[in-house]
């Protein structure tokens, strides 16, 4: 059977950083959201922050009632966001750590080692009839523990590949251990989505990891809508990933194939010394 075509989570959040930046009603990220979709985003992302930077209350309300695709709401895993998304009931909500001095998420959350209160907040978000996925960094350990939360989904944090200089020795390590969890995560029967830091340039080898279900991508995009607009940058970043999916399919089919035909040439050896 043919995989699913991979998706693309447009967050945009950013939107939002531009309003905030003047306190005006314009631009409206909900608008935004809205063309995304059209362009052909298969959902969209907002982090509604506890400082409220940039997403607000509002945004969240608005979009899900309007989103023709689904939210993806990422959160802090604090009394006051689980209650807005047992409020909202958000189609799927992504944890995250979260630091107020911070310009953009540092890093995984530690599910390991918050395990009950992550297992807890799990078990209340499903309840509302959320899919939870823990946004956590490409780690064994951690990987295991969102699987024992129950959880269905894991956002691999791609954010040390993406800083590294790319053809770096450090970004092919990175990328290794980004290949060596994702396939962790699906033996383990667990939906492998990833972000943080992907633009143009990198995000198509990050599709080509394997099993990767979505990617979500923010800045890069609202960066390139500057100017190309916003549809053209949504557009170009789903012919790019579907391509980094499809070479990673054909790479995936060479190497099995690869792996047969050594195989059998062991087994027509064996015979011939008999």
């Amino acid at each position: 059977m043919h995989p699913p075509r991979i998706l693309l989570g447009v967050n945009i959040d950013h939107i939002a950083t531009l309003r905030q930046a003047r306190g005006t009603r314009y631009p409206d990220p909900v608008q935004a959201a809205l063309l995304a979709e059209e362009a052909g985003a298969d959902g969209i992302t907002v982090h509604l922050r506890e400082d409220r930077r940039h997403i607000q209350p509002r945004d969240v309300k608005l979009l899900a009632e309007v989103l023709n695709t689904r939210m993806n709401l990422e959160m802090a895993l604090t009394e006051e966001m689980l209650a807005l998304a047992e409020e909202i009931r958000p189609a799927h909500v992504c944890l995250v750590p979260e630091k107020r001095e911070e310009l953009t998420t540092e890093g995984g959350l530690d599910v390991a080692g918050g395990f009950d209160a992550v297992a807890s907040a799990c078990q209340r978000l499903a309840a509302a009839g959320c899919e939870v996925s823990l946004f956590i960094d490409p780690d064994a350990d951690q990987i295991d523990a969102a699987q024992r939360t129950g959880a269905p989904v894991v956002e691999l944090h791609t954010g040390a590949y993406a800083e590294a200089r790319p053809g770096s020795e450090i970004a092919t390590a990175e990328y290794q251990r980004l290949t060596a969890a994702a396939t962790h995560a699906v033996s383990l029967g667990l939906v492998v989505n990833a972000g943080h830091g992907l633009h143009y340039h990198n995000a198509e080898a990050i599709a080509a990891l394997p099993g990767i279900n979505e990617l979500n991508i923010g800045h890069a995009i609202i960066a390139r809508a500057l100017f190309v607009g916003l549809k053209d940058a949504v557009a170009e970043m789903k012919r790019l990933i579907i391509a980094g999916q499809e070479a990673g399919l054909m790479a995936a089919l060479d190497a099995h194939d690869h792996e047969h035909e050594e195989q059998h040439g062991h087994v027509h050896d064996g015979c011939c010394g008999h």
